[in-house]
C-alpha cells in the first residue's frame, strides 16, 4: 500500500441486501480486524466520503439515492461493490423489482463478491480502493498542473 496524504473516509449504503455483506462490513470496524489501522473512517456524510461501499442490489427505488449519494461525494472517489448482490443482483435478479448490481448505475472500480462477503475479503477490497484512489488523486494533480 502506497502512502497517503489523508486518511480516506468511507460512506456504507445498505442497498437492499439481506444484511449478511452488511454485518460482516460492520464487523470489520470491530477490534477484532480494526480497518481503522488504515486510517479508514466510517463516515454517514457523503460530502466528506471518499469510498463509497455498497451491499445489495439495485432496485427502483433506491437507484436515485444511490445516484445522488454518488453526486454528492467529492472527486477523486471510489466505488466498491460488496457481496454477489452488489456484483450482479445475487439470488434476487430475476426478481421484478430488482435491476441487478450496482454496476448497472455506478462506475465500480472494486468488486468483492461472496454470500456474505468475508471481512478479510472486504478489508482487502477496501486496501485495493485506497490504491486506487491515490492513483486518480494523482491524475487530478498532474491535470491540474498541466492546466
Amino acid at each position: 500500500m502506497a502512502y497517503l496524504s489523508k486518511s480516506p473516509w468511507i460512506l456504507h449504503y445498505d442497498a437492499s441486501s439481506c444484511n449478511g455483506c452488511d454485518i460482516e462490513i460492520l464487523a470489520c470496524l470491530t477490534p477484532r480486524y480494526d480497518v481503522e489501522r488504515f486510517g479508514i473512517i466510517n463516515t454517514g456524510n457523503p460530502k466528506h466520503a471518499d469510498i463509497l461501499v455498497i451491499t445489495g442490489g439495485v432496485n427502483e427505488q433506491n437507484r436515485s439515492v444511490i445516484q445522488n449519494l454518488y453526486d454528492q461525494m467529492p472527486n477523486p472517489k471510489v466505488v466498491v461493490g460488496v457481496g454477489i448482490c452488489a456484483c450482479t443482483g445475487g439470488v434476487f435478479r430475476e426478481c421484478y423489482n430488482v435491476a441487478g448490481g450496482v454496476g448497472e448505475i455506478l462506475p465500480v472500480d472494486v468488486w468483492v463478491p461472496g454470500c456474505a462477503a468475508r471481512p478479510e475479503q472486504i478489508i482487502d477490497g477496501i486496501v485495493k480502493a485506497l490504491g486506487i484512489l491515490e492513483q486518480k488523486r494523482a491524475d487530478m494533480s498532474r491535470a491540474e498542473a498541466g492546466a
